[in-house]
């Protein structure tokens, strides 16, 4: 089967192994399920969960702007449900544009190891893209900016990649609420 575009989505839930050996799994799988919810009410019709991870999942869009909106979403409903004691966890999301191979359900290839890259710099609450990302969205959403991190070495990746921090301005910014 040949590679198919669009953007691959990394999530990683922040502090997920300490919370698990501190709070146990009952407790972990309410928060994995807690995560389903959240993303799935942020996936379009025509995005999809690749896989999970653990704690994290693969997503895969096949449109660049539906994928930034979709994404921020998803850090947006992380905020709501941290903000009402529903989620103890951050969540981080790395993103990029290419042309992953399909093998059976799953996607591999580089594009999938830059993505997963990216996801390993994001900080708690952050959604960074990579400039393949941005080249191919509208880089003009409505109450988001993209801020230039530069280009960044990644583990295993030979070439630096450009990276943006996906930001609120204006009314729709709002500074993050604290988890325990």
């Amino acid at each position: 089967m040949s590679a198919v575009e669009g953007a691959i989505a990394f999530t990683d839930l922040v502090g997920f192994t300490e919370f698990t050996a501190t709070r146990g799994d009952r407790d972990a799988l309410a928060v994995l399920g807690a995560q389903d919810v959240i993303v799935h009410a942020a996936l379009p019709g025509d995005a999809r969960v690749v896989k999970e991870l653990g704690d994290g999942l693969l997503l895969f869009f096949p449109s660049s702007d539906v994928a930034v909106g979709a994404c921020m979403s998803i850090l947006d409903g992380f905020e709501r449900a941290g903000a009402a004691d529903e989620m103890p966890l951050w969540v981080r999301v790395g993103l990029h544009w290419g042309r992953p191979s399909p093998r059976g359900e799953d996607l591999v290839g580089h594009d999938v190891n830059v993505a997963a890259r990216i996801v390993d710099i994001a900080a708690p609450g952050e959604l960074l893209c990579s400039g393949t990302m941005l080249d191919t969205a509208d880089a003009h959403h409505d109450g988001l900016e993209f801020v230039e991190l530069g280009p960044v070495m990644m583990k295993g990746i030979p070439d630096p990649i450009d990276l943006y921090r996906v930001e609120r301005v204006g009314a729709d910014a709002s500074p993050p609420a604290a988890r325990p």
